[in-house]
Order: C-alpha cells, then sequence, then structure tokens
C-alpha cells in the first residue's frame, strides 16, 4: 500500500486539534500549522469551501488527471477573502474599532472591504492612481474608504504605512502578514478535505502568502503531497529569492503583465520562509501561456479566470512539470476571476496566437485585375478561416504588387503550415506579423 494511501488525513488533523480555541491559541504561537486550522474554524463561519472540479484534457498528454480548486468562486472573486476575513475576525476590540489600511489595486482590497462591513470594522484603502475604475468602485460599494494615490503599487504601499502611523490604523500586509497567510493555508486544508488523495497541488505565485499557507496546512497533513508554484516570467520574485536565499527585489517587466495580481517585486519575508522549509519546486512561465491558459479555461473548462488565477495551469501546459505530474492526481489552484473585460479580447487574441490558432500576416499579389480573388480562391483550399482582410495601396517601391493584410484561423500550428506550404507552393510571398505582449495594455500591479 503506498503512503498516500495509508494517511488518513481526518484522523491526522483531529489528533493535531483535539483541544478548544483557547488552547489551540496557546499552541499556535509554537506551532504556526494549528493557526491554519484556527483561521479555518474562524473564517468557516462566514466563509463556505469552494468547490474542486475534475478537468478535461489540456493539450499537455501527460497530465491526464487535472482537478481545478475554484477559488475564484467567491462574492469578490478571489481566495484573498480567506486571509482578509481572518486577518480582521483575528483583532482585538480595540484594534478593531480603529480600524484597518491597505494598499492594493485589487482582489486584496476588496476582500477587507467586503468583510470589514460586515464586522463593523473600517477599512482603508490607498489604491495607485492608475488602478482600474471598476475596482475602486467595488471598494466604495464595500463601504471602504478610498484614497488615490501614487504611480503604482510601491508608491501607494509607503503611502499607506504612513498613514497607519499617523493614525493608529492596522495595517494588513496582503501577502506577509500572518493571519493573511494562515488564512491563505485554509485553501490547503479543504483540498486535503476534498481530494485526500491528491498527489500534487499547483499554486500561481506571486507575495508568496498563498503558496505558504498552502504548503504550510498540507505538508504537516501528508508530507507526501507536492505543492509546486507558478509564476510569470515578468515578475519571478519567488524564483529570485530562492536563487539568492532570501527575499530579493525581481522589477516588473517594462510590458508589464497579464498576471498582474503576482506582480510583487520583492516576496514577503515572512512567507519566504515557508516556501523554503515546504514548498518542492517553483517555475517560471511566459506571458503568452498564461494567455493561452486564460483561453483554455474559458473555452474548455467554461470558467472566466484572470491572468493571475490561471497561472498555475500555465505550469502545466509550459511542460516544464512532466516528470513531476505525469500519472499524477494534480490540483491547480484558481485563485482569482477578476480579468478586465476591456482587456479579455485581445487576451483571447494573445492566447489564440500562442496555440498556433490565430496567424495575422501579409502577403503580396499582383497589382492586376483577379489578382485578390485567385489569392483568396487558394487560400480557401486549405481550410483557413478569414477573420479580416485588407487591401494596401501598391507599395512605392514596387507598383506592380500589393500588399494584403490578412487575419486567418488554423486548427493547429501544424495546419498553418500547410497553410503556408501551399501558399508559397502557388508562389505567394508571407510575412508573418509577431503579436507582442506590449500590444496588450494591462493593469497596474495589484494584490
Amino acid at each position: 500500500m503506498s503512503q498516500k494511501e495509508t494517511v488518513d488525513v481526518q484522523k491526522v488533523s483531529d489528533e493535531l486539534v483535539k483541544s478548544n480555541e483557547s488552547m489551540l491559541m496557546t499552541m499556535g504561537a509554537s506551532d504556526p500549522w494549528v493557526n491554519v486550522e484556527l483561521a479555518r474554524r474562524r473564517i468557516s463561519r462566514k466563509l463556505p469551501p469552494t468547490v474542486v472540479i475534475k478537468g478535461r484534457q489540456t493539450s499537455n498528454p501527460k497530465v491526464t488527471d487535472i482537478y481545478y480548486k475554484c477559488d475564484h468562486m467567491r462574492v469578490t472573486g478571489a481566495y484573498k477573502e480567506r486571509g482578509g476575513l481572518n486577518s480582521l475576525m483575528s483583532l482585538s476590540k480595540e484594534a478593531g474599532a480603529r480600524g484597518v489600511i491597505a494598499a492594493s489595486a485589487g482582489n486584496h482590497a476588496q476582500a477587507l472591504a467586503l468583510h470589514g462591513s460586515q464586522l463593523n470594522i473600517p477599512v482603508t484603502v490607498v489604491m495607485p492612481l492608475n488602478a482600474p475604475i471598476v475596482k475602486v468602485q467595488n471598494c466604495k460599494g464595500f463601504g471602504a474608504k478610498v484614497e488615490l494615490y501614487g504611480q503604482n503599487f510601491s508608491e501607494a504601499k509607503a503611502h499607506a504605512e504612513k498613514l497607519a502611523a499617523e493614525k493608529g490604523y492596522k495595517y494588513v500586509n496582503g501577502y506577509d502578514d500572518p493571519e493573511i497567510i494562515f488564512g491563505a493555508g485554509t485553501c490547503g486544508l479543504e483540498i486535503l478535505d476534498q481530494l485526500p488523495d491528491a498527489d500534487v497541488i499547483v499554486v500561481p505565485t506571486g507575495g508568496g502568502g498563498l503558496i505558504a499557507g498552502i504548503s504550510l496546512a498540507v505538508k504537516r497533513l501528508n508530507p507526501a503531497i507536492r505543492v509546486i508554484g507558478v509564476e510569470s516570467d515578468a515578475c519571478p520574485s519567488i524564483s529570485k529569492a530562492l536563487e539568492n536565499a532570501k527575499p530579493t527585489r525581481a522589477p516588473v517587466s517594462t510590458g508589464g503583465t497579464l498576471a498582474d495580481g503576482l506582480a510583487v517585486e520583492t516576496c514577503g519575508s515572512l512567507a519566504f520562509q515557508f516556501i523554503q522549509k515546504y514548498v518542492d519546486k517553483v517555475v517560471v512561465v511566459p506571458e503568452s501561456l498564461i494567455a493561452r491558459s486564460v483561453l483554455h479555461l474559458l473555452e474548455v473548462e467554461k470558467m472566466l479566470v484572470e491572468g493571475a488565477g490561471a497561472t498555475g495551469l500555465a505550469g502545466i501546459l509550459s511542460g516544464q512539470l512532466d516528470e513531476d505530474l505525469a500519472g499524477k492526481k494534480v490540483v491547480v489552484v484558481i485563485t482569482g476571476g477578476n480579468i478586465d473585460i476591456n482587456l479579455l479580447g485581445r487576451v483571447i487574441d494573445l492566447g489564440l496566437k500562442a496555440s498556433g490558432r490565430l496567424h495575422t500576416f501579409d502577403i503580396f499579389i499582383l497589382n492586376s485585375v483577379g489578382s485578390l480573388a485567385e489569392m483568396t480562391r487558394i487560400l480557401s483550399t486549405t481550410g483557413a478561416s478569414v477573420k479580416t482582410i485588407t487591401q494596401e495601396n501598391p507599395l512605392v517601391y514596387d507598383v506592380f504588387r500589393l500588399t494584403v493584410h490578412m487575419e486567418v484561423e488554423t486548427i493547429d500550428q501544424a495546419h498553418w503550415e500547410k497553410v503556408k506550404g501551399t501558399m508559397k507552393s502557388h508562389g505567394y510571398e508571407l510575412r508573418e506579423h509577431q503579436m507582442e505582449l506590449s500590444s496588450v495594455p494591462r493593469a497596474a500591479s495589484k494584490l
């Protein structure tokens, strides 16, 4: 019998927490795991577990048994409610009366705003000037006081910390506050309850709070489970920290990132301690695979997920985890669904391009009657579907040819190679366009 089959998660958990809550609080000072169980007991009164669903086949044939932990299915659309609620419920009566403050441009802000209003705890949120309008309005709608300050998250954070010192607010760090980490860890406890024979948990990674909490929670109950982090190459702060054995600044790419919820330049120091101890591996993925993962979840799993929320799946599609995941039962944590609708169309296009299904190119034809019709006739025989087509004036340096801009859909990359081969065999010259990520506008870093 394998180690996985012999571990009775519920029995281990019960043995670890056979005591009343006051005893647990005493134990928590020396045993961080107990704080995760305490967090579950607190927040379960208001936050029911999110579902785990069986996924369909991805484009990676090595990973055949995949499940999704749907933490985007919350009122605010993100897992941040776990830590946010736990941090608020952990406050003393005096601290709660004074209120809390946080810097955020997204999910952390909304979590504190929502639960602060329900608990009658004043919440102030400092958001960058370029924060998405919908997030600002949501925070105000949940009852938080919102201050817009700074050009980025770092400037907003510095201002929030200054206000906390001046006014006596409790500053709640969105990824390195202990109660935030312990609250996030309840996601891991739920996974073990719902899928006790899971082999691997794949977690999107930014500031480190979520993967720190999950790894702390699950490794204590079943050390055989592997916990793997995935981060964007636009801001690989965890990988940088692991390389240097300490939190190290990894500036966000000048082009930004689709996974803006993970764009933390320096991971949390407390979170990093748990990551070093419990996390098995962290991999870095390109932005194109994040877009492809958003597309897969929307098209195949019927889930609308933001870039950060889809980053775990990107790690699987990258092929970097094939040896870790082959033949294993894999759980991917979907962390958020707050994608900017204004960007969705472009993210889908980027995902289609990354999967070899959408292609933009110029093709050159003779400047003569019927040449366009003949070119499109030949193209139609390949099975490619034309999305757009525009014709330019004759080239100033070649009066005998016209440039035609085209966008076509194909089944996959292999089909596209056949399309190109057919067109070239008929004497047509193609010039492909590479979709640059910078052409997809992105929001400021959000937490």
